[in-house]
């Protein structure tokens, strides 16, 4: 089951926890020009990719506006969504803001297709969900579209070549993946005209540098490591924010969270990350309703590049092997060990 697949399945304590979670609308802080300055990367064709982003992953509507307007004000211009409410409240910010777009970098990404979809099939959803995209977002292109994987070789190349296409028409200006194994990197090389600019995979510490060979199978191959799940996935990890003696003592030292460590970690390995407004969120939540909180979070965040572990301290970080987890998690049943329904299920009771 695909992440975003996960996210959305219904349940009542979901549903109870992301309604509490919105609550009164509050009015945002007046607009202001950003205030930090993210490093970017220089991908083809000279497109500059901000290496932070805001995760709007699990946001409603209105708080996906909001926390793009917040992520705005930190410096923060990386948006990384999702299709959906999420890419909805996007369109709400860039409506009431539309000054902003180009000063945004806009990442979404290509739902997976269902099982059994033939190959022509799943490329005609590439291109119709990219022509609804456009028209909602009513932007002319995004920055980046990336791709789920699937289970079956001749699925993801054909929707590859859908994205290449994409590409040439101006419907994006890049084009990378999601969650993929080996497997799904292997199946998409094996065609490509354009190689992925870069996989987004679920990135932390405790997994080490190469958690199962991934970041060095893209990498040597020239596709970037575009990291999630600095503080844990599906939900925060209490073993990195709470109870981890290296990563406490760390924070000591710097005066900073358990989190700014996580985080600082990622980016000091040389990736690209993608980070949660806070660190309320779960499987298919997170909130940006507390104003104050929300913005606290993201200035934090974008404050990840005001300081630096020393050589030692990530020595003593990228040692560490707990708490580990599937880097490609949330991919297809083409990769090992995915999140299924019994992980989901087994989630879901353990946050009752």
């Amino acid at each position: 089951m695909d992440r975003r697949s996960a996210m959305m399945v219904s349940s009542s304590s979901i549903a109870a926890f992301t309604a509490a979670a919105v609550g009164t609308q509050l009015p945002l802080p007046a607009s202001a020009v950003p205030t930090s300055k993210v490093p970017s990367w220089t991908l083809e064709n000279n497109v500059r990719m901000p290496i932070m982003a805001l995760n709007t992953a699990g946001l409603s509507f209105e708080g996906t506006s909001r926390a793009v307007a917040l992520a705005y004000q930190s410096g923060i211009t990386h948006i990384d969504f999702h299709p959906g409410r999420e890419r909805d409240g996007v369109a709400k910010y860039l409506a009431e803001n539309s000054d902003s777009r180009s000063e945004l970098f806009l990442t979404t990404k290509i739902g997976m297709a269902p099982r059994g979809t033939s190959p022509n099939d799943a490329a005609e959803r590439v291109r119709d969900q990219i022509e609804d995209d456009l028209e909602i977002l009513n932007v002319k292109s995004v920055d980046m579209l990336m791709l789920r994987d699937s289970p079956d070789a001749k699925v993801i190349q054909s929707q590859w070549s859908a994205l290449e296409d994409a590409l040439a028409k101006g419907q994006t200006r890049s084009i990378g993946v999601i969650n993929f194994c080996q497997f799904s990197l292997k199946s998409v090389l094996q065609t490509a005209k354009i190689k992925p600019a870069l996989n987004y995979y679920l990135t932390h510490v405790g997994m080490g540098l190469d958690p199962n060979g991934v970041r060095s199978f893209g990498e040597s191959r020239g596709i970037r490591t575009f990291a999630y799940g600095a503080v844990g996935e599906p939900g925060p990890n209490k073993e990195l924010l709470e109870e981890s003696p290296v990563i406490n003592q760390i924070a000591k030292d710097h005066k900073v969270s358990s989190a700014a460590v996580a985080l600082r970690w990622i980016v000091q390995t040389g990736a690209a990350v993608s980070v949660r407004p806070t660190i309320d969120f779960g499987l298919g939540t997170s909130t940006c309703s507390q104003i104050n909180k929300c913005d606290k979070g993201l200035q934090e965040r974008a404050a990840t590049f005001n300081w630096e572990l020393t050589n030692q301290e990530m020595t003593d970080l990228n040692a560490l092997t707990s708490p580990y987890d599937n880097p490609t998690l949330f991919s297809s049943a083409g990769c090992p060990d995915a999140f299924g329904m019994k992980d989901m299920i087994k989630y879901l009771k353990s946050t009752r």
